[in-house]
């Protein structure tokens, strides 16, 4: 009997070690935002800010889905926790580093170390092999070419790859892509996974699939899972659901 989403299975397939040293662990610490403020525009024109002072912890290896109708700023949130943006005022705690502080060069080397990210469209480079694509955040990071497809080949298996590490985004299906861009996430053992909207490009059948392989491979890494999506399909793979309207937490609940 398929299990539902509502009850993901644990995961038992090794992954790749993290980069530099095969022996360290999964970079775990809590991602704390304290009172974040994030608008587009000068707060002087009337206009909501996209956060307007959000407070939130997500502790080492829950899984939180992150809900709202479009325009709520649960995409503008993943966005200043995973130190894309910068917010225009509060904090994003990792591991007690201000991320909101730290320059451009040192919050892009926290993103390829410490995170990982799954995009609605996948993002993968379409010149590049899947195997190297999944690489790419290793070889990134200054790893040997070797090593870093040899990480991510055993990846492939375990995500239901195998014997498709020479195709190209455009000779894949899209599940299979999600599916590329899921181990090239997981590939460095980050501490946070960011997916905005992963399913968001596929039919249900498939985006059940790709959950399950998320949420299953996340779990088993150690890795924290921040998840926004506006399905609850999607939303019932998480330990806990965050919802937002109009820049602000609203509610959440925990689930058993």
């Amino acid at each position: 009997m398929p299990r539902t989403p509502t009850t993901p299975p644990a995961g038992r397939m090794p992954l790749g070690a993290r980069v530099h040293a095969r022996s360290l662990p999964a970079a775990n610490g809590r991602l704390i935002a304290r009172d974040l403020v994030m608008r587009y525009t000068p707060a002087s024109d009337g206009t909501l800010p996209a956060v307007g002072g959000v407070s939130v912890a997500i502790e080492p290896g829950q899984s939180v889905a992150v809900m709202g109708p479009s325009g709520s700023g649960k995409t503008t949130l993943l966005h200043v926790l995973a130190g894309i943006l910068r917010p225009t005022s509060g904090q994003v705690l990792w591991n007690d580093r201000d991320v909101a502080r730290l320059g451009d060069a040192e919050r892009t080397l926290l993103r390829r170390r410490d995170f990982g990210f799954v995009f609605q469209q996948g993002m993968l480079l379409p010149e590049l092999p899947a195997v190297e694509n999944v690489a790419l955040p290793l070889l990134l990071h200054g790893v040997r070419r070797s090593e870093a497809t040899s990480r991510a080949r055993a990846l492939f298996d375990p995500l239901g790859l195998a014997g498709l590490e020479r195709r190209r985004p455009g000779e894949l299906s899209g599940g299979q892509a999600q599916r590329v861009a899921i181990a090239r996430a997981l590939v460095g053992r980050p501490g946070v996974v960011f997916a905005d909207e992963p399913t968001g490009a596929l039919d249900q059948t498939t985006g059940t699939e790709v959950m399950r392989h998320l949420t299953d491979l996340a779990s088993h890494s150690g890795a924290s899972l921040v998840v926004v999506t506006h399905d609850q399909n999607v939303a019932s793979w998480c330990s806990r659901v965050v919802r937002m309207r109009d820049g602000l937490i609203e509610g959440a609940e925990v689930r058993a």
